[in-house]
Formats: C-alpha cells, structure tokens, sequence
C-alpha cells in the first residue's frame, strides 16, 4: 500500500514485484500532468520541480540539457503546452502553419499544420534511417503518407526541394517515382520513365513515356523471373487507377529485352561463383 511523500508533486507506487518506486505529477491550468516514474523520490522531485520552472517561465526554450530531470520529450510537451495553451502528449511544438517534431534535441521533424491531428495521435519511431508509426497494429512509413512507397530512397524515389531532409513539409516533397522498380529522368525537359529490376545488379527494363507503363513493365519482368523459378520476393506494382483490359494491353505490348529473358536462377548462380 502506498502513501503520500512528503515531497510536493511525488507519489510513491509499488510495481507488481513489490518494488517501489516514485510518479511525478503537476497540475497547471486545470491539466492534470504526469511527468513520469522515477526509480528514487529526490529525482522525482526534481522532475516536478523543472516542470513548474519550464510551465511558468518565459525565458525556458526547447534547449534541452543532458543533465535535465525531465525526459527530454516531457520537456517538449510542456513548453508547447505553456506557449500554445493545448497539451499534446508527444514531442511537438506548434509554430502557425506548421509544428516541429522533436526526435531529438538535435532531430527536429517539420510538417504542415494539416498533419497535426494524425502526429498527435500516433508517434514517430525510427529505426534504420527509416521513420515509420504504428497504426492499426501494423508499421506505416511516414513517407506512405505522401505517396511514397515504404523504404523509399531520397533521390531516387523522392526529393527534398529544399535540400532538408527533416523538412516534411508537402511543398518541399517531389515524388519521382510512385512505383517499385521505377526512376524518373528528365532531359532538356522532358521526362520519361526508366524501368528496371536488380538481378545481382540492375537490369534496363525499358524507357517509357509514362509512370505506368515502366510500372507495368517491371511487373511483366517479375513475372517472367518468378516462371523462370526465381524465389526472391519481387514485390509488384499495383495501379489503382487503369481499367484491367488497358493494363492487358500494355502488358502484352511490352517486350522485354533479351538479356531478361535470357536469365535462369542457374546462370546467376554460375556468374557468382
């Protein structure tokens, strides 16, 4: 059983293996705040403490020290609940038009205000390089949002206009290419579509005219490779916006170079070794 501490702010608890344990928390325009659990009631106490200091000064910014008692997404929450009069329990700053997301002190996400609803409700991890949410128990890529196929390639699949590659900001993003195994080359201002697929290296599939038709292509040639009894997991384009009989056609158009049909699991595995 757990009683009062002695120390403004603290709350001793107990976890289910008996070990006890300190939750600090605040109160600040009506907003009840928990401000985390601590393994000692004096840190406890001193996360209560720089959470009054960080809600009632005007001088305290997003300039977080290591030697902070609050956890450095805390002290995001409550600087933009001071400044912005709203709590939002992830490390977001709201600017007008626009909010910083905080991954870090030093990495700092931008995106358009219309995006704020959606980041308020669903937290941004990284792993590998790539940003990605939970949603609906399944793992999204932040960059899926804006049209851009999961583990897409900066340069390749899509730039940044601006050259900042934290600034999510939709006028900053150019999508180059919506479909797997697609790259948009564009020369004396024209732009065609390259279509290629990697069989221990890249193969030319084709040039086209349009996005779909390098998407289609390269689906032709993971068809043929997976009849040809290759086992890697191609994956396919799917095109949401072509009647299947006009997909049929330009299916049959195409004609894939000699150097794909000639491939066999068994000519790779030759040049290999």
């Amino acid at each position: 059983m757990t009683t009062q501490s002695n120390l403004l702010g603290v709350f001793p608890a107990t976890k289910k293996d008996g070990t006890a344990y300190f939750r600090a928390s605040l109160t600040f325009r009506g907003k009840h705040i928990s401000l985390g659990s601590f393994h000692a009631a004096e840190d406890a106490a001193l996360a209560y403490k720089e959470g009054i200091f960080l809600l009632s000064s005007s001088t305290a910014i997003i300039d977080y020290s290591l030697t902070a008692a609050l956890p450095f997404e805390k002290w995001v929450c409550l600087i933009n609940f001071r400044d912005n009069g709203f709590y939002i329990a992830n490390p977001i700053y709201v600017r007008p038009k626009m909010f910083y997301y905080y991954l870090s002190p030093s990495k700092i996400l931008k995106f358009d205000s219309d995006e704020l609803f959606y980041y308020i409700s669903h937290k941004i991890s990284q792993r590998g390089g790539h940003l990605y949410v939970a949603d609906y128990g399944s793992q999204l890529s932040v960059l899926k949002r804006y049209g851009i196929k999961s583990y897409g390639i900066s340069g390749k699949d899509f730039r940044f206009k601006n050259g900042d590659i934290l600034d999510f900001r939709s006028g900053n993003l150019e999508i180059l290419s919506s479909y797997h195994g697609v790259l948009a080359v564009t020369q004396n201002g024209v732009t065609r579509y390259k279509s290629r697929i990697l069989v221990r290296g890249n193969y030319l599939i084709g040039t086209f005219g349009t996005e779909e038709e390098a998407a289609i292509a390269y689906n032709k040639a993971v068809d043929t490779l997976k009849a040809k009894g290759f086992k890697k997991a191609y994956p396919t384009n799917y095109l949401s916006g072509i009647r299947p009989s006009e997909y049929a056609n330009i299916y049959a158009s195409i004609n894939l170079p000699e150097k794909i049909l000639a491939l066999s699991p068994a000519s790779i595995s030759s040049n290999s070794q």
